[in-house]
């Protein structure tokens, strides 16, 4: 069973990405104007101990960069924002929820964490700085660039499904298992191409809805009965067709119709 995820401890292996403080929390969700001054990564993963120095819960600060090591087994890392060559614009997409990383990159990343706790006292601490940060760019631009692929292709298939509701939407039997059997996905896949609160089912109802309202208000098929476009929309009834359309709508579809025909 996977972990509980929060803004605070991530589960194992994933990064959140969020703004430092809370009127900057604030402003980074509501798209304030002003870019926070520091941008935090919260990655959960385990930290190997290089030399006798490196502890659970240690703490490096410097002028641009802070490190610290939290007893939960997460690493949190603030930097700058002004310092990075990413914008806050860009970084959206991650903000404020959690982003899978995958293992190379984590390891590659508590390496780096581990060796920067163990030798950090005895190094330049500008140094460390500038190294901090482009340990936070490696991490934020890998996972930007993975977060951005994933959204581009959830996009496309959702442009499929998309498509072929409205080629389908004559049809009756129209329904999730049917659109996910014709994508080749599961109906769970399916699902989570339209998480977004509206569903599959309320996503082909507007649909219908839609088609229907280009047919009535179409002058070239006025001559065609409400039952006939109903039929043509894949609703069940003319009654089931008049009482969706009207939740919809406000009005009846032959209110819509000849309201849309004297305009």
């Amino acid at each position: 069973m996977a972990e509980p995820q929060s803004l605070d401890v991530p589960a194992n292996g994933y990064l959140v990405v969020r703004a430092s403080g809370a009127a900057a929390a604030r402003a980074a969700i509501l798209g304030g104007r002003k870019d926070p001054e520091d941008v935090q990564l919260l990655l959960r993963c385990p930290v190997p101990r290089v030399g006798r120095d490196s502890e659970s819960g240690a703490k490096l600060t410097f002028a641009d960069a802070t490190l610290h090591l939290q007893p939960s087994g997460v690493v949190m890392l603030t930097v700058a924002a002004a310092k990075l060559s990413i914008s806050f614009a860009e970084l959206r997409p991650l903000m404020f929820r959690p982003v899978e990383v995958d293992a190379p990159l984590r390891a590659l990343f508590a390496g780096a964490v581990a060796h920067v706790v163990a030798a950090g006292p005895r190094l330049d601490p500008h140094g460390l700085a500038h190294h901090l940060l482009g340990l936070a760019e490696l991490v934020l631009r890998s996972a930007l660039r993975v977060e951005l692929d994933r959204v581009d292709a959830l996009a496309a298939r959702r442009r499929e499904a998309l498509e072929y509701m409205r080629a389908h939407l004559g049809e009756q039997s129209l329904g999730a298992d049917k659109i996910a059997e014709a994508l080749y996905i599961s109906r769970r896949r399916l699902y989570q191409l339209f998480d977004d609160g509206q569903g599959v089912s309320e996503r082909l109802k507007g649909l219908r809805v839609e088609r229907a309202k280009a047919l009535l208000a179409d002058p070239a098929k006025a001559g065609r009965g409400i039952a006939e476009i109903a039929r043509d929309c894949g609703f069940t009834s003319a009654p089931h067709f008049s009482r969706t359309f009207r939740r919809a709508t406000g009005r009846t579809p032959r209110e819509f119709r000849e309201r849309a025909l004297r305009g």
